[in-house]
Parts: structure tokens; sequence; C-alpha cells
């Protein structure tokens, strides 16, 4: 989306803010995301989970997360370790809720078109039209323990620190098969899901690369906190070039 996080900070100033058109824009006052920005890592406390950072991630993303946790510290952040909510079965009903949402909005053109959808936008909504309303107060149920326990964990924490996904660099060969595998679609999906399900802004920042291709790893924040977010990004990226580099492009 943007080449830096100080360029991602000026790119929510112009979009961020109530839509008097718009009754689902949030009033929440948008504060100058560039007042803060040169602040750096000093004095943030930087949340770290070793168990959950490493659960299904390959070494190359793993490398990378060590490497950024080392780079913050080393740049003045405090880091805690700390222990994440158990997230498998919030990751898991990410899927259905997706489906819910997707078959609502096409309402008006599925069924009626089906043979102008793909195989897996089709599948996708074929699940949502498939649960019932107990399927979904039972999500909604969990969404907002999941969320409770994760506004928690930041009353100790400026910031969390993960991976973006557990696997490096996937080929396109290997996106092709991500909808008919479970255990590669859980990877792509355990370390943002989460995120949709609570509402934490996250910024994703490239760390590293593996075989030509970037690796990336993630800073959450609290509630309303991007300015926090431009901030670590922003220091971290004073200290590293890695969002200066580009990738191998080729059609593997």
């Amino acid at each position: 989306m943007a080449r830096s996080a100080y360029d991602a900070a000026i790119m929510l100033q112009a979009m961020a803010g109530l839509d008097e058109k718009d009754p689902t824009t949030s009033r929440q006052p948008v504060p100058d995301y560039l007042a803060d920005i040169e602040g750096g890592l000093a004095g943030l406390v930087i949340g770290v989970d070793p168990q959950w950072n490493s659960f299904g991630t390959d070494a190359a993303t793993q490398r990378v997360v060590a490497e950024a946790i080392e780079t913050c510290r080393q740049a003045g952040a405090e880091i805690r370790e700390v222990r994440f909510p158990e997230a498998e079965s919030i990751v898991a009903s990410w899927t259905p809720l997706c489906g819910i949402e997707v078959a609502v909005a096409h309402e008006a053109t599925y069924p009626s078109q089906k043979d102008r959808y793909g195989p897996a936008l089709a599948g996708l909504i074929e699940l949502g039209r498939s649960l019932s309303a107990m399927d979904y107060q039972k999500i909604t149920l969990a969404r907002l323990d999941f969320s409770g326990r994760v506004q928690s964990l930041f009353a100790d924490i400026d910031l969390l620190l993960i991976p973006s996904q557990a696997e490096a660099a996937a080929t396109n060969a290997r996106l092709t098969t991500v909808g008919t595998d479970p255990v590669q679609l859980a990877g792509l999906l355990r370390f943002t899901s989460p995120f949709d399900m609570t509402g934490n802004p996250t910024i994703s920042l490239p760390g590293g690369f593996t075989d030509g291709a970037p690796v990336g790893f993630q800073l959450v924040g609290k509630k309303w906190s991007e300015g926090t977010l431009f901030r670590a990004g922003h220091a971290y990226q004073q200290v590293t070039a890695w969002h200066r580099h580009h990738p191998n492009v080729s059609p593997v």
C-alpha cells in the first residue's frame, strides 16, 4: 500500500475520519499521525509470545521475527514476553464469518448468476448460505470473548510483534491450492484474521528476504493507536533498509 510507514501515515491521514454521508464511519477524532512519528521506539513496550510466533511458522519467518525483535530492542523498546490468547478456534471462525458476509454482499447476483462466479468465491458464498442463525450467533459470541481477552493483553504493552504469515514467500503455484489446503490456509490466516475479529490496528513491515522474495512481520496496537504504530514502524525503518529492497519478480 505504501513504500514506508511514513507514507502509510500520510495515506491514512487523508482517508481517516467521519464521512457525513456514511453513518457507519467513526466519530473518533483523527490525530495528526505525523506529529509524533519521529518519537522513536524508546519508551514503548513491545509484547512477544515466542510460542505463538513459532507455531507452524517456517525457518525464514522465525528468523525475520527474531531479527525484528532484536532491532526494536536495540532501538530502545522494552521487549516483554506475553501469552497471546488461544487463537486457533477464532481463526477457524474467520472463514465461515467471511462466507456469511460475502453471501449477503452478493445476494442480488448469487445464485441467480452462479455461472459467472469462480469456484473459490462460489464455494465461500455457498458456505455462508449454508450456515444458520445459531451458527452466526456462536461465532459472534466467540468473537466478543476473544476480543476482550486481546484488549486485556494490551493493558501491559503498547504493541505486539508477530509474523505476518506462517509461511514466507509463497509461490503462485502454492497460492493456487490455498483454498483447498486447510493447513496452508490456516498458515496464511493465523496471524492476520484474529485482528479482523477484534478490530485492533496493525502495520505489516518488510523484515528480510528469502529466495529473493520479501518476508514480513506485523506490529499490532491497541484500538485507535495508529499513531503509535506509525511511530514504531517509522523508527524501525530508520535503522533498517528492507523497505527499500526490491524482490526478484518471476512467474513461479
